[in-house]
């Protein structure tokens, strides 16, 4: 295979997009569809999606990492409807309530889940946390089954951490722990979020930045989740974008039928129908820098092994910043050592999911409830005795997710690196050891496992560790380079969420229309901040 990064006369640029992800997929359809680019995107695995990919395993299909279908961006949430209609309900599509606004959806604008695939649920959200094999809701309420899980003495002890933040809070900000005893004090810190991110990054809270924090937890605190708890029994917000609420308090959320991935192959599908190229199994090893341009890149096909040079006008990024700056050739200058001591010094956080086919699960919902299995998209595992770090029950967040519905097809989350003891222990070994945790901890019966999966994604968190502290030396480097753009998770070096990342994208393809060079304002889409509107993003052009 060739790939044609020439024009074919319908337009007179082209961009060369690395990764097929939501980043580089929305760059692709952008460039192709607003701005007379002919993209190429090169995907070096054989599955689009990058994180929010699907895995179907005979016929079971599994969500990585689990991707909610929500923002606070107009913009986001439009484009997906445009490229998926929403499901067809009498409540949620015919009138949906949006951003302050109600809206009718037309029948042609909505669709049918047992007529056609390309549809996007409404699902409802719900998270809690296993702790002393017992359920606690998340976001942490004062509610009457949390004070009796936690018993009378803990949560005294918490309310006292709670007054004493408030009163001294830390200063300055600098740890994760820091971030999270300011907002929850020690107590309830140390109860429901040390153990979970320890696992998650394999390092104590206290030697992580807390602008994780700023950035995936943003501004929640016990004071905004009471606030939440009683607004919710006042006042009911049913509108799908649910704009006003943390992102950690969303209730709904939207999500394709067969998973995150089937609307990035849609989306290719897309890109492709309108002239653009999308190549799997294509990698990007060498960019060439020439002044303050990147001219080509060099790329392998692992098929057969062959080596191509690829001239383009622009180049968008979502492969690691690591990689990306190893794999610059410059023909002037090299790259300054410091840039390349920070790239190679940061670090990433790896995962693997074990995908468990069961034929029931031991916990079951009250009798109120109404229903055989437990209502959770996922589980976050406290327990200290177990290493697994959150559990996925695929059946809630489609029920087309399953081949056979009458069983229980979830997802257990390992974090580890790369290469470590976890990593490298075989399918049966992790199989056998998903087995034994859920059992130990009571969510299962050992014999209910009729098969199982084994899933290992690199490079899954950037990490905000190690040399990060240093990353704007690489800003400093790079941003200069006009026709390079960093986009999405890894192509920023941040913990992206799915819409921020499409964000990024769009951004740099208004700033390549607007002709402009300065990259401020793809990094300032940053989710401490309100997302971008489209009257600010225009004010920024």
């Amino acid at each position: 295979m060739t790939l044609n990064a020439s024009t074919d006369g319908s337009a007179s640029r082209t961009a060369l997009i690395i990764g097929g992800g939501p980043a580089g997929l929305t760059a692709a359809y952008e460039l192709v569809s607003r701005a007379g680019i002919r993209p190429v995107v090169c995907e070096k695995l054989d599955i689009l999606g990058g994180i929010a990919r699907t895995v179907n395993y005979k016929g079971n299909r599994i969500d990585i990492g689990g991707h909610r279908f929500f923002s606070k961006s107009d913009r986001v949430m439009d484009w997906w409807n445009k490229m998926m209609p929403f499901q067809q309900t009498a409540t949620a599509v015919q009138h949906v309530d949006y951003q302050g606004e109600s809206r009718s959806v037309s029948v042609t604008d909505s669709a049918d889940p047992e007529k056609r695939d390309d549809v996007m649920l409404l699902r409802s959200r719900r998270s809690r946390i296993y702790f002393m094999r017992r359920f606690f809701d998340y976001p942490v309420s004062l509610s009457r089954n949390t004070i009796v899980n936690l018993g009378l003495l803990r949560m005294v002890k918490i309310g006292l951490g709670y007054l004493r933040a408030r009163l001294f809070p830390i200063q300055p900000e600098v740890t994760l722990e820091d971030f999270f005893v300011n907002r929850f004090g020690r107590e309830l810190y140390s109860t429901f979020f040390e153990s979970y991110t320890e696992k998650v990054w394999g390092l104590p809270c206290s030697k992580l930045s807390a602008e994780w924090g700023a950035q995936r937890v943003k501004g929640l605190s016990i004071s905004k989740a009471i606030f939440h708890a009683v607004r919710s029994i006042l006042v009911r917000d049913r509108g799908i974008s649910q704009k006003t609420m943390e992102t950690s308090l969303i209730e709904q959320f939207l999500y394709p039928k067969y998973g995150p991935g089937q609307m990035w192959e849609l989306c290719a599908e897309k890109i492709k129908s309108l002239g653009g190229e999308v190549a799997m199994k294509v990698e990007v090893q060498k960019l060439f820098l020439e002044g303050n341009r990147i001219r080509a890149v060099e790329v392998v096909h692992p098929s057969d092994g062959k080596v191509e040079r690829v001239e383009a006008d622009y180049f968008f990024s979502t492969m690691p910043v690591r990689d990306l700056v190893e794999a610059l050739e410059s023909g002037g200058a090299e790259v300054p050592a410091r840039v390349l001591e920070t790239a190679r010094g940061l670090p990433y956080r790896d995962f693997i999911t074990v995908g468990l086919l069961l034929s029931d699960l031991k916990v079951k919902p009250k009798k109120a409830e109404g229903v055989a299995l437990i209502r959770d998209n996922w589980i976050y595992i406290q327990e200290p005795d177990v290493i697994v770090g959150r559990l996925q029950i695929f059946n809630n967040w489609s029920p087309y997710l399953i081949a056979d519905p009458s069983k229980v097809w979830v997802g257990l989350e390992y974090f580890c690196n790369e290469g470590d003891q976890l990593w490298s222990r075989s399918d049966e070994e992790l199989a056998s050891l998903a087995r034994e945790e859920l059992s130990r901890i009571g969510i299962i019966d050992h014999g209910a496992v009729l098969d199982s999966t084994v899933i290992r994604v690199e490079k899954t968190y950037p990490a905000y560790f190690g040399a990060y502290n240093q990353f704007d030396r690489i800003r400093t480097y790079l941003d200069p380079i006009e026709n390079l753009f960093l986009i999405g998770r890894n192509g920023m070096h941040r913990y992206n969420n799915q819409d921020h990342s499409m964000l990024t994208a769009m951004t740099a393809v208004d700033n390549i229309i607007a002709g402009v060079t300065d990259k401020t304002n793809i990094w300032a889409v940053n989710t401490e901040q309100e997302y971008h509107e489209e009257s600010e993003r225009k004010k920024s052009l």
